[in-house]
């Protein structure tokens, strides 16, 4: 069972993954494109969630949202679903393998034996496409390689059922069909802006949102107190490893962010979209900054209170002009 996918490699794994299936159904979009009318900029930092022992923290909407949302806006009919019964789960993979449905699944990077062993670790909440099955062995496209990978069922089945959280729980989802009528893009790129602006400006509290920024950027400073040198540490650790390496965290969603709302300004002509995208991308720049400043931190392993207050304010910087960017984001008229 193996059909005619074409693989493309992609920054992000959910967005990357929306593009593959989009692109098997005849609808060719930009990632940059996916990501934004799909909202996926967010920002999340989430104290009572522990990731590795550590505080949660999120650059991106939750996981499902970049997919979901942009099938709403483009009228698409998908499939999504979970199973409690594994092997009913690869039972209903296999049938849609067998109709040349690929598929998008949902897993853990920790038992995906072809990533190398520096990318895996706990993180359940990764995006392959399975498209193809010889014998014991499935077709992986994995948005973050070039190449098409195999994947054996024992790894698979272990990598949607993994424990911890998120639970994959066996999630799969695919596309059933697309409108027959010509996509209306603007519309779309019109609503992705509408509903990013409301996520992220309006959450009633104060760690889920654009305002979370200022919020982890005060616990940062007070790390060294409440959590104590070495702990303090591997949070700001994770804190990095979460941006930069889960996805393309907070530096580069923003960079992707940017070229959605430069794509979207041509598209729609609109000079204001093609402003703030510059600015987006002054901010993408300050969060690799922060990201730089941090592991030469974590490098030197200081854990001095003064060091932390310093990396604080950068954070609480990037806070305030992510904060006042989106509210004019939110302004934006788009006739």
């Amino acid at each position: 069972m193996i059909m005619n996918f074409k693989h493309t490699q992609s920054a992000h794994c959910e967005s990357g993954v929306t593009v593959n299936l989009l692109a098997h159904q005849g609808l060719s979009l930009s990632e940059p494109m996916v990501f934004g009318i799909g909202s996926g900029i967010f920002f999340i930092h989430l104290p009572f969630v522990k990731l590795n022992g550590i505080s949660a923290t999120s650059y991106r909407i939750w996981p499902g949202g970049i997919f979901n949302r942009t099938m709403k806006l483009l009228g698409a009919e998908v499939v999504t679903k979970k199973f409690s019964s594994p092997h009913k789960s690869m039972e209903a993979l296999d049938k849609l393998l067998e109709k040349n449905i690929p598929v998008g699944i949902m897993c853990s990077v920790y038992y995906l034996p072809y990533l190398p062993d520096a990318y895996r670790f706990h993180f359940n909440a990764h995006n392959i496409v399975i498209f193809g099955k010889e014998g014991d062995e499935y077709l992986v496209g994995d948005p973050v390689l070039h190449e098409v990978k195999r994947l054996h069922k024992d790894d698979l089945l272990k990598a949607r059922y993994a424990k911890g959280f998120p639970q994959p729980s066996g999630k799969l989802y695919y596309i059933k069909s697309l409108p027959n009528k010509e996509v209306d893009l603007k519309n779309a790129i019109r609503r992705g802006l509408k509903r990013t602006s409301f996520l992220i400006n309006r959450t009633p509290v104060g760690f889920i949102g654009v305002k979370a920024i200022g919020y982890l950027a005060k616990r940062l400073q007070n790390y060294p107190k409440t959590l104590g040198d070495r702990k303090s540490l591997l949070a700001l650790g994770n804190l990095i490893r979460m941006q930069e390496e889960i996805g393309t965290g907070g530096g580069g969603f923003r960079f992707m962010y940017a070229a959605f709302l430069k794509e979207s300004s041509k598209l729609i002509q609109n000079n204001e979209l093609a402003k703030l995208s510059t600015e987006m991308t002054e901010i993408g720049d300050m969060w690799r900054d922060f990201a730089y400043n941090s592991a030469k931190i974590i490098k030197s392993r200081s854990s001095e209170s003064n060091t932390f207050v310093e990396i604080g304010d950068k954070l609480a910087l990037i806070g305030e002009r992510e904060v006042d960017f989106f509210k004019r984001l939110g302004q934006v008229k788009i006739i």
